[in-house]
C-alpha cells in the first residue's frame, strides 16, 4: 500500500516562502510520475507542478518562476519550494503519484498566505 504524507504548510505573509515535502512509503519517486496539486473550497483541484517518469517538469502558468519542484535528499521525497507567495496561492496542497494506472493522494497540507 502506497502512502503519501505531506508537510510544511502554514501561514505566511504575502511575498514570503514555504517549502512543502512529500514522503512516500513503498515507492521510489524517481520511478513514477508525481505532482503537486492544490484545491480551494468549492473549486476543482488544480495541477501546480509535476514530474514525468522521465524527470521532466511542468508548472501551472500561475506559479511559473515562483515555485520549484525537486527531488529530496532521499529517493522517496519530493519538494515544492514556493517563493513570492500571493494570497491567491492559499489552498490545501496535495501530493499525487501515478503508479500502475492508480492515482495516489496524500492527506493534504494547508497553505495560507495572508497579512
Amino acid at each position: 500500500q502506497v502512502q503519501l504524507v505531506e508537510s510544511g504548510g502554514g501561514l505566511v505573509q504575502p511575498g514570503g516562502s514555504l517549502r512543502l515535502s512529500c514522503v512516500a512509503s513503498s515507492i521510489v519517486f524517481n520511478t513514477y510520475p508525481m505532482a503537486w496539486y492544490r484545491q480551494v473550497p468549492g473549486q476543482q483541484r488544480e495541477l501546480v507542478a509535476g514530474f514525468t517518469s522521465r524527470g521532466t517538469t511542468s508548472y501551472a502558468d500561475s506559479v511559473k518562476g515562483r515555485f520549484t519542484i525537486s527531488r529530496g535528499n532521499t529517493r522517496n521525497t519530493v519538494i515544492l519550494q514556493m517563493n513570492s507567495l500571493k494570497p491567491e496561492d492559499t489552498a490545501v496542497y496535495y501530493c499525487n503519484a501515478q503508479i500502475g494506472g492508480v492515482s495516489y493522494w496524500g492527506q493534504g497540507t494547508q497553505v495560507t498566505v495572508s497579512s
